[in-house]
């Protein structure tokens, strides 16, 4: 489980390799990640948009950005966590993703909320100590 916080928004990210998504044979790994985000400010804050950055096992960067998260932009009241699961197709069997989310008060200030860097690990990584 990795987990990051800023201005009071707690980010808890634990992922997983989906066997049953991939076929290691022809390069495809999926992974599945679930995300929870918890309000522990003291004022309601609204996700308003993601920016991922993928990097795969050979070190290549995507960067994804969007509105919202699964379709949504839930508003966190303090005390308040929303929770979703999303996947990631990779060409390697292992990589890593970290980003951020961009929160709007309801004064309107917006804010990056930082994603923590998490690990894609399947078991299909060939590892050698040198």
């Amino acid at each position: 489980m990795y987990k990051a916080e800023t201005r009071g928004i707690s980010v808890t990210v634990q992922s997983r390799f989906v066997e049953e998504e991939s076929s290691p044979t022809e390069s495809r790994y999926f992974f599945a990640y679930t995300v929870e985000i918890v309000n522990n400010g003291s004022e309601q804050v609204q996700l308003r948009s993601r920016h991922w950055r993928i990097i795969d096992g050979h070190g290549a960067c995507q960067e994804v950005r969007g509105t919202g998260v699964v379709g949504k932009q839930p508003v966190l009241e303090p005390g308040e966590s929303f929770c979703y699961t999303s996947g990631c197709p990779l060409n390697t069997p292992d990589g890593l993703m970290a980003g951020s989310y961009t929160m709007a008060t309801v004064a309107g200030e917006s804010f990056e909320a930082e994603i923590p860097a998490f690990s894609l690990d399947s078991p299909h990584v060939r590892r050698s100590l040198h």
